[in-house]
């Protein structure tokens, strides 16, 4: 990526319900313009997990408005960077994009308290991810 772009982030999970719609809020909340920021699943449930929702929240975070998407090729071709977190190959693969494997727990059907440590260990991940796409 040069040094002046915008890097653009997809983050890809089963439903787009729990774990990539945390990693996008804090990378939207974290990075602010500096990044280009989209997320999608390749089964999208119906809502946003609502534990996910409420553990946003404690931090001030407010994902109630999201919603799921579904993941298109296009989403893929136009992303720098696409992490996924447990899709398996169902994404699609293009060569000249950076591609990581997030292995994290599904947040699907649990509650906050298992939802906080997921959606810390993702915070933490986002920290060094932005010291590594962005310019200081």
């Amino acid at each position: 990526m040069p040094d002046t772009a915008r890097p653009t982030v997809l983050f890809v999970c089963v439903h787009n319900a729990g774990r990539s719609q945390m990693a996008a809020a804090f990378l939207t909340h974290l990075a602010g313009d500096r990044v280009e920021v989209r997320s999608a699943g390749s089964t999208p449930a119906d809502a946003v997990n609502p534990s996910v929702v409420a553990a946003m929240a404690e931090l001030g975070i407010d994902i109630s408005a999201e919603t799921p998407k579904v993941l298109t090729v296009e989403a893929v071709r136009a992303s720098d960077v696409v992490i996924t977190m447990g899709c398996g190959d169902t994404c699609p693969v293009f060569p000249g994009k950076r591609y990581l494997d997030w292995q994290l727990p599904d947040p699907a059907g649990q509650g906050v308290d298992a939802v906080r440590p997921i959606r810390d260990e993702i915070e933490n991940r986002i920290h060094t991810l932005i010291a590594e796409i962005t310019v200081p």
